[in-house]
Formats: C-alpha cells, structure tokens, sequence
C-alpha cells in the first residue's frame, strides 16, 4: 500500500506547511512470522533526515497510528511504525487489544527482542527514503511508551526514546544500568493507570543506574492524553492542551539529542 495524507490537521503539534506525506506498508520477518510496518514521511524532501521509531499504543498499526506518525514526521523526521504483535494481529476492540499487548508486556525479552527488529527495519529504510541511519530516535504511546523504554532497557544505542504516557514499571529494574541515550517520560499526574508508586519505583530505577532522564508530569491530565480518539472520561481521555505541551518537549527533545 502507498497512500498520501494531504493537507493534515496538525494536532498537538506546530503547524506545517501542507505537504504530500507518504504512507507505506513494510513487510518484514521476525524469526519466520511476518510481521508489517508503516513507512511514513515527506516525499518532497530529498535530503536525509532523523529517523524515528514509533511504538504504538495497544490498538497496533491502525490508520489512526499513521496519522500520528504522520504529524511527528512533517518534513524533518522519517517515521517508522512498528508492529508488535504481527500481520495476522489486529485488534478490532479494547478486549482483543487488551489480549495482544499483555502477551508481549508479560514476556519483556520478546517486547525487546520485537522493538529491536523494528528499530532494524527503520534503518533498512535508507534503501527507499534518504535517511540518516546513525541518527534514530524511539516514541511509543501507552503500551508503545513502555516498549520503548523496554528498548533503552535492553542497552540498544539511538539518540533518545520518548515515552507518552506509557507503563513505566519493568521486573528488572537493574537493566537501566543499560540504558545508553537520554530518556523524556510525558506522564499525566492523574493517570489511573500509570499510580504514583509506578512513577516513584521509575524515579528510583532512573537514580540508581544514573540515566540521563525527565519526567513531566501533566496535572489534569490522564492516561493517552495525546490521542483525539481516547474517551473514556477520568481514565483515558484526550486533553488538547497538555498534547501541544508533551509533542512541545518532544520536539525541544529531539533537537537537543539529534546530530544537527
């Protein structure tokens, strides 16, 4: 599939001038199960730019995930959205979505070991878009947030990783002594499903293995506070304001970590 998004709605994010962005299924294989992608980016650019891997949240690789990859992509990143469950998986429900991401949340080595193959698959992009293979970042949203916290845990080298309100916990903490990048965690203060103790058990993982790492905390804010379609009211639920300030940090992120 190839496919463009014209004339996008830029929320929670600066506006770009309009642009023809390319949308493209990847097809790849993690140890003989196929798995699929998508390939977002500006095709007007022919300059390389910053790579990013994107995680999801627990829907998967949906149209919805693409138009988000397409608003952090505008003209200056290549987006690459990962599928964490494989081709055959795409829940159509909270419950069936529910099942996906808790059988990868509860095996952390093959959260790692899928995030890794995708962060591979981004870099094998170069062959279709200019891209700069040794300046890759990582995002996730939600179930994707504490994938790519995942990634940093397991001692994979890019520039940074940007969690949006992701789970934060992990059963081996002692792994942040891995972690080589700086690490930005957009939390919502009110969030019922990321409680204190999650964050101040993070806090004390990131001081003890000495990381280069932020967290903010978005008070009235709750769990996916970035995403139009959350609705679910005190638990997941969208906040324009608090989506501009966190894809703000994002981007004053990915300026200070990415080789210029």
């Amino acid at each position: 599939m190839k496919k463009t998004l014209s004339t996008l709605v830029m929320t929670g994010l600066a506006t770009m001038a309009q642009a023809d962005m390319t949308v493209q299924n990847v097809a790849y294989e993690i140890d003989g199960k196929p798995f699929q992608g998508v390939l977002v980016f500006d095709d007007s650019v022919s300059t390389p730019r910053p790579g990013v891997l994107m995680v999801p949240n627990w829907m998967g690789v949906t149209e919805q995930a693409a138009e988000k990859a397409a608003k952090v992509a505008g003209s200056e990143y290549v987006v690459f959205v990962a599928d964490m469950y494989g081709k055959d998986i795409r829940p159509q429900n909270p419950d069936e979505a529910g099942a996906a991401a808790t059988a990868v949340r509860s095996d952390r080595p093959l959260m790692r070991h899928r995030v890794n193959a995708a962060l591979s698959v981004l870099r094998d992009q170069a062959d279709i878009v200019p891209l700069q293979t040794d300046n890759l970042v990582a995002i996730g949203f939600c179930f994707g947030g504490g994938a790519v916290l995942e990634l940093a845990r397991s001692g994979t080298e890019v520039k940074g990783v940007v969690s949006f309100h992701g789970n934060l916990d992990t059963p081996t903490p002692e792994d942040a002594k891995a972690i080589k990048m700086p690490v930005l965690v957009l939390h919502g203060a009110d969030d019922p499903f990321v409680p204190q103790e999650q964050v101040s058990a993070f806090e004390d993982e990131m001081r003890n293995a000495k990381v280069d790492w932020q967290l903010i905390s978005y008070g009235g804010a709750v769990h996916s506070f970035s995403d139009p379609y959350a609705t679910m009211t005190g638990k997941a639920e969208y906040h324009p304001l608090v989506a501009k300030r966190a894809f703000g940090a994002m981007r004053q992120f990915f300026n200070e970590v990415l080789i210029p």
